[in-house]
């Protein structure tokens, strides 16, 4: 039996016995004509409302409005909810007299001229079933919601892991320091210490939650050295940092999706190939502006970069929940990111 299957039935269950319980508490519970008497036909009303509440606060106001910060309108809607419950089933069913109380004003009993009777469900018994609905359906949704973030956030996790060296760049690199070494060019122990330092950095410093904000720029710097390697002269390229990284921190491997997608879509030798990239720290934002030309270059669908920005955008919401900005520009020609990061 899978999980979703017994969610269902845990639900299904639940709900038959909540719907038991006024058949149980009955005085009249033995009686054939139970369903007939007014003040049991109330409170099983009472308890259908509760139950279309704690479904209706489940799927529909915890998510909708608590977690999208609508928090007014949330405790709005659940006052509203709870004047309905208590008004509503003596509204449509009249005004006949719970068990055990006497409707009379002088034997304690409140009620309105002769119409419906409403204050049984404002007593302090219902009151506190109504909230104990609205906590076990608060509960229920957030401990799923808590579950749902831990499945993604491993999922992330992983494809994170898997892409923090992409084969294709490496491969690429290897192919251009056996060029250089061919050449006897001065470049190639250089070239290999940046390499080792990148590997370095990605076994020693990327599983951590953050890292100092020179230690990761300092990756981005030896990502691009390398593959400069690859362009010719005439490719129009352009590399700014502006401000101080030290002292700061930020979560690894965060900036490179981007600068990575802008080397594979963006350099052609055989098309005009162009790639912008630009970081600029202020005290308390980094901001990373990437923008290449889109040109023609034939990738195999499991290299392509598309899965490690959208991996890259969910690490983001998990580790700076409303602390970031992203804005992606995505044209025919063109391909512009720009992210905004608050480092405090």
């Amino acid at each position: 039996m899978t999980k979703k299957t017994q969610s269902y039935l845990l639900h299904i269950l639940g709900g038959v016995l909540f719907l038991s319980i006024p058949i149980l508490l009955s005085p009249d519970r033995e009686s054939p004509s139970l369903f007939h008497i007014a003040p049991f036909q109330r409170n099983f009303a009472i308890h259908i409302l509760l139950l279309a509440f704690f479904y209706t606060n489940y799927f529909y106001f915890i998510p909708r409005l608590y977690f999208s910060h609508k928090r007014l309108l949330f405790f709005l809607a659940i006052i509203a909810c709870y004047f309905i419950i208590a008004l509503l089933p003596g509204l449509m069913l009249g005004s006949g007299a719970m068990p055990g109380h006497v409707q009379c004003l002088h034997h304690g009993r409140a009620t309105l001229g002769n119409g419906p009777t409403f204050v049984p469900f404002f007593r302090g018994g219902s009151v506190f079933q109504f909230l104990l609905v609205f906590f076990l359906s608060f509960l229920m949704r957030l401990n799923q919601r808590l579950d749902t973030m831990q499945s993604e956030k491993l999922k992330t996790e992983v494809s994170y892991l898997k892409a923090q060296i992409n084969p294709h760049f490496l491969f690429n690199t290897l192919n251009s320091l056996y060029a250089l070494a061919l050449e006897k060019s001065d470049a190639a122990p250089e070239a290999i210490l940046k390499l080792s330092a990148m590997m370095r950095y990605v076994v020693t410093e990327s599983s951590h939650d953050s890292v100092p904000l020179e230690n990761e720029i300092g990756y981005v710097k030896n990502y691009i050295s390398l593959q400069q390697l690859r362009m010719d002269g005439g490719t129009p390229f352009s590399f700014i940092i502006t401000g101080d990284p030290v002292g700061k921190r930020i979560s690894p491997m965060l900036l490179i999706p981007f600068i990575e997608n802008a080397f594979k879509y963006g350099l052609n030798s055989e098309e005009d190939s162009f790639i912008a990239i630009a970081i600029d720290i202020t005290d308390s934002e980094l901001i990373l502006s990437v923008k290449n030309n889109k040109v023609a270059i034939a990738i195999p669908a499991e290299e392509k970069s598309e899965h490690g920005i959208e991996n890259t955008k969910q690490r983001l919401e998990y580790l700076y929940p409303q602390k970031h900005n992203l804005a992606i520009f995505d044209t025919i020609s063109s391909f512009e990111v720009k992210l905004t990061l608050n480092l405090a």
